[in-house]
């Protein structure tokens, strides 16, 4: 199978098992750390122009288990946070995992974030090198395997 369709595949595995979970998913601690993970993914590569940006927005807005919650108050927050990633990425990414980091205790949510960034970060069909770091960054931050999603 070609690395296109594995990540698709994998893409579209995860979110099938995001909307498995949509009715447990309600908390503000899960909402906010998915708009910082989905910023942190947006922003891997240190940079995010102005269609990228839309793109993201547009793949939260869309998102089944995302419209649980308000979609001008997810567009604020992954805002805030995009704007802390690109003003200065280093502390912002600290500021960011810090706020991930709020499901730890909460393991369904805290994988649901991960997979989160995994269907962002896949969307477009080429999860890369930069954003796979990420996410595997924010697997450690939540002391879950990144092995577990094959990261």
């Amino acid at each position: 199978m070609a690395l296109w369709d594995r990540i698709k595949d994998s893409a579209q595995t995860m979110q099938t098992q995001l909307t498995a979970k949509k009715n447990e998913l309600k908390s503000g601690a899960f909402r906010d750390a998915s708009m910082a993970m989905c910023a942190l993914v947006a922003a891997a590569d240190g940079s995010v122009d102005a269609s990228e940006r839309r793109r993201v927005a547009q793949l939260i807005m869309s998102n089944d288990v995302l419209q649980n919650f308000a979609a001008d108050d997810l567009q604020r927050r992954f805002d805030g946070y995009l704007d802390k990633l690109v003003a200065d990425f280093e502390f912002g990414r600290v500021s960011v995992l810090q706020e991930i980091g709020k499901v730890k205790k909460k393991p369904a949510e805290a994988r649901a974030v991960i997979q989160i960034g995994i269907v962002i970060g896949g969307a477009d069909g080429d999860f890369d090198k930069t954003e796979q770091a990420v996410v595997r960054d924010v697997c450690f931050a939540l002391d879950i395997p990144p092995a577990e999603f094959d990261l």
